[in-house]
C-alpha cells in the first residue's frame, strides 16, 4: 500500500502540443491508481510566488477533454525563473531576487510531497537546483525542439514537425508556380532536428541546420545544378533559426536577461533568402512558421507519448524516484538523473542516420 500523497505541477517553458495529455495522465494516474491529491500551480511557479496565489486543484473533471487540446490548461511562461525572478521595487523598477527558498517553504507549508515539473532543458536546470536545496522533484521532458539529452524523443517534437512537412509541401506548389526558391525558417534553437526531419519528409532540397555550418555559394551552386539538370524551375530550403554560416553566428533578435527567457533566435530566413536571390539570380521569397509550430491539437504520436510520461512521472514518485526525470528510450519508459539529462545538449549527429538518409537522398547542407 503507498502512502497517501500530494503532487504539485507546474508547466514551464513554451508551450507545446502534448501538455494537457501529460497533465492528463499524471491526474488519472495519481487519482484513480494511488488515491493521491493533485494541485496546478499556474504559469509555471508563478502561481505560487504572486500576489494573488493561483494553484487549483486538479481532479477527473478538470483534465475531461484535454488530450486533444494543444496549449496548457495550468499556462506557462518563460519569465518566472524562481532563481531570477522578477520583483518590482517601491521606485515601480524591476529588479531579479532569489525566491527559491520561497518556493520550498510554500510546498513545505502546503505539504506537498514532490512537484512534477513538465518543461525543457531551462526547466530541467531550475528543477535540479531546488531538488539540490532538499525539494522532492521529478521532471517531464517537454520540448519541441527534440534537444533534452537521455530521451530519445520530447513530446510536442512530432507534432511541430508535421506542422513544418505541411509547410514545406504548401511551398512546394507555389515555389513551381512561380518558378522561385522559397525559403522556409522553422524553430529549434541550436538543435537542428525540426529542420532535418520535416525537410526530408518534405522533400526539401538543403537544410540548413547549426550543427553544419552552411556556405551559401555552395548551397547557389547546388540550386543552379539542378536547375541545368531540368529536375524543376525551383528550390525550397529549409533553415532552422540557430543555423550559421561558415565562421559566423547565429542571428539573434532579443539577446534576453536573467528572469526574462533565453536569446530569440531569428531573422535567419530573411537573410538567406535574400543572399541565393543575389547568388543565384532566382527570386527568392521566405516564410517564418514561428509559433504555429507550437499550437494547435497534438498527433497521435505526442498524445500517447504525453500519456505514457505522464503515468510514469506518477510512479516514479511512488517509487521515490525524485531528482529524476522520465525519459523514453526505446522499447519503453525509463528514468534517468536530472543533472545527466541537462549535461549534455542534445543535437543532431553527424554521423547519424537521420542525417546519413537525408543526405543519401541527395539534399544539400552547405558543406
Amino acid at each position: 500500500m503507498v502512502e497517501k500523497k500530494r503532487l504539485l505541477v507546474v508547466t514551464g517553458g513554451g508551450d507545446c502540443p502534448g501538455l494537457n495529455a501529460v497533465i492528463r495522465a499524471i491526474v488519472r494516474r495519481a487519482l484513480l491508481h494511488y488515491g493521491w491529491e493533485v494541485l496546478g500551480s499556474e504559469d509555471a511557479f508563478n502561481g505560487i510566488l504572486q500576489d494573488p496565489e493561483r494553484v487549483d486543484p486538479l481532479d477527473l473533471d478538470s483534465v475531461r477533454g484535454i488530450l486533444s487540446r494543444g496549449g496548457t490548461i495550468l499556462g506557462t511562461t518563460n519569465k518566472g525563473d524562481p532563481f531570477n525572478f522578477p520583483v518590482e521595487r517601491p521606485d515601480g523598477k524591476l529588479e531579479l531576487r532569489d525566491r527559491s527558498d520561497d518556493v520550498i517553504r510554500w510546498c513545505r507549508e502546503h505539504k506537498i510531497d514532490c512537484v512534477v515539473s513538465i518543461g525543457g532543458d531551462g526547466s530541467a536546470k531550475i528543477a535540479q537546483k531546488l531538488f539540490e536545496k532538499g525539494l522532492n522533484v521529478v521532471c517531464v521532458p517537454k520540448t519541441i525542439d527534440n534537444d533534452l539529452d537521455c530521451t530519445d524523443y520530447t513530446f510536442g517534437f512530432l507534432t511541430a514537425v508535421a506542422t513544418a512537412t505541411d509547410a514545406v509541401d504548401k511551398l512546394h506548389t507555389t515555389g513551381e508556380s512561380h518558378h522561385r526558391i522559397m525559403v522556409l525558417e522553422v524553430m529549434g534553437r541550436y538543435a537542428g532536428w525540426i529542420a532535418l526531419a520535416s525537410g526530408i519528409a518534405g522533400g526539401a532540397d538543403h537544410i540548413l541546420i547549426p550543427e553544419i555550418p552552411y556556405d551559401l555559394e555552395k548551397v547557389s551552386a547546388g540550386i543552379k545544378k539542378g536547375l541545368r539538370a531540368g529536375r524543376r524551375p525551383y528550390a525550397v530550403v529549409v533553415v532552422a533559426e540557430g543555423a550559421k554560416p561558415l565562421g559566423g553566428e547565429a542571428l539573434v533578435t532579443d539577446p534576453g536577461k536573467p528572469g526574462y527567457g533565453m536569446p530569440r533566435l531569428g531573422g535567419i530566413g530573411l537573410r538567406v533568402s535574400e543572399d541565393l536571390q543575389k547568388l543565384t539570380g532566382i527570386e527568392a521569397r521566405y516564410t517564418v512558421l514561428g509559433h504555429l509550430q507550437r499550437g494547435g491539437s497534438p498527433v497521435a504520436f505526442d498524445r500517447i507519448l504525453g500519456s505514457e510520461f505522464g503515468v510514469h512521472a506518477v510512479d516514479m514518485v511512488a517509487h521515490g524516484k525524485f531528482g529524476q526525470m522520465a525519459a523514453f528510450k526505446t522499447p519503453g519508459m525509463t528514468e534517468v538523473s536530472i543533472a545527466q539529462a541537462i549535461a549534455n545538449y542534445k543535437v543532431v549527429e553527424l554521423d547519424g542516420a537521420m542525417l546519413h538518409c537525408a543526405r543519401g537522398l541527395g539534399i544539400g547542407f552547405g558543406d
